[in-house]
C-alpha cells in the first residue's frame, strides 16, 4: 500500500493536536480544579455534585444551629433574671407569714409588685427586634400589664399533700386547685369544679389529715369502699354538679360580670347561699400566640420536639383552674404573672387576712410560679445542649465533606507539574520531529 505525503501529514497533525489538547487540559487544571466539565470524569463529577450539595446543606445547618444557640442563650438569660425575681417574691412571701403590721405587709407587697413588674419586663425581652416569648408572633409585644385593677377569682391552690388527697373515683387526674366560695353564714368553702363537690375551708386546710391518720390516703380510697373506715364520714359539705369555669371567668381568671364582683353566681347548698370570692388586682394579658418555630439542625427525619428553639407564654406561664383543659377557656399564657399579682394583692390586705393566706395558699402559689419558670429554663438549657453537641458534629462533617471534595475535584499540584512538563516536552519533540519528517514542498526546492 502506497503512503502518500498528504496521508502522512494528516496523521501527524492529528497526533500533534492530541498532544496539544492534552497539554491544554493539563493547563486548565493549573487553577486547582481537576474537573471543569462532566466529560472530564463523569463518575467523579457526579460525586463532586453530591458532595457540593451536602456541603451546602451542612453550611445551612451550621447557620441554623448558631442562630438557635444565640436565641436560646438570650432566652436562658431572660429566664434566669425572671427566676431571680420570682425567688425574691418567694422570700417576701415567707417574710409576710411572720408577725407584721399592716404597714409592713403593704411594704412587702410593694417590693413584690416591683419584682413582678421586672418579670413581665423580662418576658418582653427582644433580640434583633424580635420578642423571645411571643411564639411565632415575635413582632408583637407579648405581655401587657393593665393600668387598672380587675376582679379575679380567688383559687385555692393545694399543696402536694392536699393535691394527693383530693381526688375522687370518677376523676382521671388529681385536683390541684379549687374555686373559693363565700357562704352567707360567714364561712369559706372550696369547690371542686370537676366533680361539683364542696368542702369547708377547715376540712381542706386541716380536716383531711384525720383521714390520712386513719389510713385513708385519698378520697378515691374512701369513696371506693367507705366501710373500711367506720370512724370517718363523707367530708363533702354538699355538691353542685360539675361547673364550667368559662361560664363565669375568662382565661385570665377575671370574672366576666365584674360589676357584680362574684354575685352573678349564687347557689344554695345545705341551706347556705354561696357566691364566688374575688380579689381586686392588676392583670397581665398575653398577646403572642401558642405556636413555636424550629431551626432544623441536621438532615434526616423531622424532629419537631428537639428542633423547637423558643419558649412561649404557655411554657413560662403554665396554666391554672381558669385556663386548663377542663376550664372551657384557652390557655392564657400569663397565668404565672397573674398568680403572683394575686399574692401581691392578698399581701396588701394586711396582717389579719393576708398573713394567714400567705402561710398556706400564698406560699404554694409563689413556689409553683417559681417552679414553672425553672422548668421552662431547664427545657431551654437541655435543647441548647443538644444544639451545641450538634454544632460539633456538623463541624466534623464539614471537614470530612471538604476532604471528599478535595479528593474528587482538586488537583494534585506535584503530579500536575510533572505531567505538564512531560506533555510540553512531548509536544516540542513532536514539532521538532515533524519539521524533519514532513516531505519538503515545491517552495522548499525553489
Amino acid at each position: 500500500m502506497r503512503v502518500g505525503s498528504l496521508q502522512m501529514t494528516t496523521k501527524y497533525m492529528t497526533q500533534l493536536n492530541r498532544t496539544y489538547d492534552k497539554q491544554t487540559k493539563l493547563m486548565e487544571q493549573s487553577d486547582g480544579a481537576m474537573l471543569h466539565r462532566p466529560s472530564d470524569n463523569p463518575i467523579g463529577y457526579s460525586k463532586y455534585l453530591r458532595f457540593s450539595t451536602s456541603y451546602g446543606e451542612n453550611d445551612q445547618y451550621q447557620y441554623n444551629v448558631k442562630t438557635a444557640v444565640s436565641w436560646m442563650k438570650n432566652t436562658d438569660s431572660a429566664l434566669i433574671d425572671m427566676s431571680d425575681s420570682m425567688k425574691t417574691v418567694v422570700e417576701k412571701t415567707n417574710q409576710a407569714q411572720g408577725t407584721n403590721t399592716d404597714s409592713d405587709m403593704k411594704a412587702i407587697a410593694a417590693e413584690m409588685f416591683v419584682q413582678v413588674q421586672q418579670c413581665v419586663a423580662d418576658a418582653n425581652t427582644q433580640v434583633n427586634g424580635r420578642y423571645l416569648f411571643a411564639g411565632q408572633a415575635d413582632l408583637i409585644q407579648p405581655y401587657l400589664m393593665s393600668e387598672k385593677k380587675f376582679e379575679r377569682g380567688l383559687a385555692k391552690t393545694l399543696d402536694d399533700k392536699q393535691a394527693a388527697f383530693f381526688n375522687t373515683a370518677t376523676q382521671s387526674d388529681d385536683i390541684t386547685q379549687m374555686l373559693t366560695l363565700e357562704g352567707d353564714d360567714g364561712n369559706i368553702y372550696y369547690l371542686n369544679t370537676k366533680s361539683g363537690d364542696i368542702y369547708t375551708k377547715e376540712f381542706v386546710d386541716e380536716g383531711y389529715k384525720d383521714f390520712v391518720s386513719n389510713g385513708c390516703d385519698s378520697l378515691s380510697e374512701y369513696y371506693k369502699d367507705s366501710s373500711k373506715y367506720p370512724g370517718l364520714s363523707d367530708p363533702k359539705f354538699g355538691s353542685l354538679g360539675a361547673l364550667k369555669v368559662s361560664d363565669h371567668f375568662d382565661s385570665r381568671g377575671v370574672i366576666k360580670n365584674e360589676t357584680d364582683k362574684g354575685k352573678n353566681f349564687s347557689a344554695t347548698v345545705g341551706g347556705v347561699t354561696m357566691t364566688f370570692v374575688t380579689i381586686e388586682q392588676y392583670i397581665v394579658t398575653y398577646q403572642g400566640d401558642k405556636k413555636q418555630f424550629s431551626m432544623v439542625k441536621e438532615n434526616g427525619a423531622a424532629q419537631p420536639a428537639t428542633d423547637t428553639v423558643n419558649a412561649g407564654g404557655v411554657q413560662i406561664a403554665g396554666c391554672s383552674i381558669f385556663d386548663n383543659e377542663d376550664s372551657g377557656n384557652e390557655v392564657s399564657g400569663a397565668n404565672t404573672f397573674n398568680d403572683l399579682l394575686t399574692v401581691v394583692a392578698m399581701c396588701e390586705r394586711g396582717e389579719k387576712e393576708g398573713s394567714r393566706w400567705m402561710s398556706s395558699d400564698g406560699k404554694t402559689l409563689a413556689n409553683n410560679s417559681f417552679n414553672t419558670v425553672n422548668i421552662a429554663q431547664t427545657v431551654v438549657a437541655a435543647r441548647q445542649q443538644i444544639y451545641t453537641d450538634c454544632e460539633d458534629m456538623l463541624t466534623t462533617q464539614s471537614e470530612t465533606i471538604l476532604e471528599d471534595i478535595t479528593t474528587v475535584h482538586s488537583t494534585d499540584v506535584a503530579k500536575l507539574a510533572v505531567e505538564m512538563m512531560t506533555a510540553q516536552t512531548i509536544y516540542n519533540l513532536s514539532l521538532s520531529v515533524g519539521s524533519r519528517v514532513i516531505p519538503p514542498t515545491l517552495a522548499d526546492y525553489l
